[in-house]
């Protein structure tokens, strides 16, 4: 789950709480930068379950943390504030963070996270579509090389190297996360927390209808509820905290530090190597979001 997949919302940063916010954000980046990773070590071989019990652990994190932060009447408060816009990210997250899960068991994680890490240009574009929201020119650059080095990553599956499937699932988590964005962008009041809540219990209830059985193994527990609670639930309390404290763009920029991590260390841990134009179009990919992100951070501090 990329933090430069979440919202690009325009914020007001606050110079004493700055410092404090990146380091948050930088955390939830390094946290989910080990998601792949993780899974890797679970053998289940039916993906629903391991979708169930992640979500489910997740939303109990999540709850938990709502709780501890608001307060039980500032959590039924925040539920009440949500309205149709929360529902709506809530499902794109569920559809997220299950087609995330499914993806892996047909495609490496280096192209599930790097195609992921287009999705603020994805969504640029797609609000250029929809609400015809002004694009401008370095944008359309970018937003041209992101889908020039997806094109060259996808096209290892259709040599076969890997799965079509799983490189159409990674596009679809990407097309998810550019929807979140966009209706975020569009209700900037609405704190989205239980909105993410909202979405690891349709993932949970979801997988709970399509797999094959609940039962594991106590080592795979531990690892799925580290999977659910600490990569997926605590990742999304430190930047959803973090986030609204510093410069949208600086968000996005040190989100990206999970799209270098994640395929570095399923490389060094479990061997999983990724093929030449996965690597080519990653770099490509990667190399267009840095620049954007670092012409808009400095659009926004001139502002």
């Amino acid at each position: 789950m990329s933090a430069s997949s979440l919202p690009l919302t325009p914020t007001v940063p606050d110079s004493r709480g700055q410092g404090y916010g990146a380091a948050l954000v930088l955390g939830s980046a390094v946290v989910w930068s080990f998601g792949g990773t993780l899974a890797r070590f679970l053998t289940i071989e039916d993906g629903w379950i391991v979708v169930f019990w992640r979500s489910l652990f997740a939303a109990l994190f999540l709850l938990g943390f709502m709780l501890v932060r608001d307060g039980p009447r500032g959590t039924v408060q925040l539920f009440k504030g949500m309205g149709l816009a929360g529902v709506a990210v809530g499902v794109c997250f569920a559809v997220a963070s299950t087609a995330f899960i499914l993806a892996l068991a047909y495609t490496t994680v280096a192209n599930v996270v790097l195609i992921q890490a287009g999705v603020p240009l994805i969504a640029a574009l797609m609000a250029w579509l929809l609400f015809r929201e002004r694009i401008a020119v370095h944008t359309w650059i970018a937003i041209a090389a992101v889908i020039g080095g997806v094109a060259i990553m996808v096209s290892e599956s259709l040599g076969g190297s890997v799965s079509m499937m799983g490189d159409a699932l990674a596009i679809l988590i990407a097309f998810a996360f550019a929807t979140a964005t966009i209706i975020t962008r569009r209700f900037a009041h609405v704190r989205m927390t239980p909105a993410v809540f909202l979405g690891t219990v349709i993932a949970c209830l979801t997988a709970a209808s399509q797999a094959s059985g609940f039962a594991v193994t106590a080592s795979e527990l531990g690892i799925l509820i580290v999977f659910g609670a600490l990569n997926f639930g605590l990742g999304l309390a430190l930047f959803v905290t973090g986030a609204r404290l510093i410069p949208s763009a600086l968000a996005a920029l040190l989100g990206t530090a999970e799209t270098v991590l994640g395929p570095l260390w399923v490389a060094v841990i479990h061997g999983e190597i990724p093929g030449l134009r996965t690597v080519i179009g990653g770099v490509i990919v990667l190399a267009a979001l840095l620049c954007y992100l670092g012409v808009e951070l400095w659009r926004q501090r001139r502002a």
